[in-house]
């Protein structure tokens, strides 16, 4: 995903977002799991990429991270280790993930993500988004294509954060 002038508006308001630890999601929540667990499955299938526990969320929260000996991007592309997206546990089915600092901003304005709080302190990279839980198979594809780029961002040995 690099053309960020394509991005649809999010229908709706922005959901309720904790200002602290945890930082959850409190309202527009789905249903169930399902369409997160697609999400998690689909990226399963990308190389190189694996699902584990995460190693800074909650408990239960599951992440995207690349297996050791996988080409891997900056810094800023992780939020720890090689763990690049994860998904909340416990009703909450946002998703943390790292943008390109151009699609993060554009993700923001499409209403699609917001940056994590700790951007605001100075105490996380600009590029660490929370990307609102999807309520529907539109959302869930929208979900899927940001996490696809957080992806790409994470496994680009070039850095680029355009």
């Amino acid at each position: 995903m690099t053309e960020t002038s394509t991005l649809p508006v999010r229908a709706g308001s922005r959901p309720q977002i904790t200002t602290d630890f945890p930082q959850s999601q409190l309202d527009q929540q789905p249903a169930d799991s399902s369409y997160v667990d697609e999400i998690l499955a689909e990226a399963r299938t990308w190389p190189w990429v694996q699902e584990q526990p995460s190693k800074i969320s909650v408990e239960g929260a599951r992440a995207l991270t690349l297996e050791t000996g996988a080409a891997v991007g900056p810094r800023e592309a992780f939020m720890v280790g090689q763990e690049f997206c994860h998904v909340h546990a416990q009703g909450d089915h946002s998703l943390h993930a790292t943008l390109p600092l151009h699609l993060a901003a554009a993700a923001e304005r499409a209403g699609w993500a917001e940056p994590h709080f700790l951007v605001h302190t100075g105490q996380a990279p600009a590029t660490v988004v929370m990307i609102y839980a999807p309520r529907d198979e539109v959302e869930r594809d929208m979900v899927l294509q940001l996490v696809r780029a957080s992806y790409e961002f994470a496994s680009s040995p070039s850095g680029r954060n355009g």
